[in-house]
């Protein structure tokens, strides 16, 4: 299905992300999601309220897919749970070499409005990073593995940190020293 045939929600979400995605959510305007989704600015204020409102949408249209993507890496990689860890950072290494890559949509949507924290995308944002943990820790909790809590906000802060520093220096190679890190912790409790 093109995405003229979307529905006219569907599609402004779609230009949202594209537009947002690439350019940044300050950058764009709400004239040209219109135009991208091939919509009148009045359809776009029908669906979404406002610019804050679409910014919150555009995010939580990324929260499922990107966490059933990391679930997918994970469940398909070969080897114990250190091995499983690590091919997220493998694939996320991966994806950072597409030239259209730009990093972690939240972290940038964050940054962007780090001096809103009330804005309704930073908890759309926080709460996708909290669901991360939370897979992260039930699948320690399954195995037993000691401190899980703190093993989950250890992959989650080497995960965000490893997204900064490719955005700052363009080398994916941080995603896999990241990830080198992350199966080695694994690995030390896994024991």
């Amino acid at each position: 299905m093109s995405s003229g045939n979307l529905p006219a929600k569907d599609r402004i979400l779609d230009a949202a992300n594209r537009l947002f995605y690439s350019e940044g959510i300050r950058a764009v305007s709400v004239d040209a999601i219109a135009a991208k989704a091939d919509l009148t600015k009045k359809t776009l204020y029908y669906h979404f309220k406002s610019k804050d409102d679409l910014i919150a949408a555009y995010l939580a249209s990324r929260d499922q897919p990107n966490l059933t993507l990391f679930k997918k890496w994970f469940d398909e990689a070969d080897g114990e749970l250190p091995d499983k860890i690590e091919a997220i950072f493998l694939n996320l290494a991966q994806s950072a070499r597409h030239p259209k890559w730009k990093g972690c949509g939240f972290l940038r949507t964050a940054a962007e409005l780090a001096n809103m924290p009330g804005h309704p995308a930073m908890k759309v944002g926080a709460a996708h990073k909290k669901k991360f943990e939370a897979w992260l820790l039930g699948e320690f909790e399954e195995r037993k593995i000691e401190e899980p809590h703190e093993l989950a906000r250890h992959i989650v802060l080497l995960m965000d940190g490893a997204f900064s520093t490719v955005l700052v220096h363009h080398d994916p190679e941080y995603i896999l020293s990241a990830g080198r890190a992350v199966k080695s912790m694994v690995e030390n409790v896994s024991r």
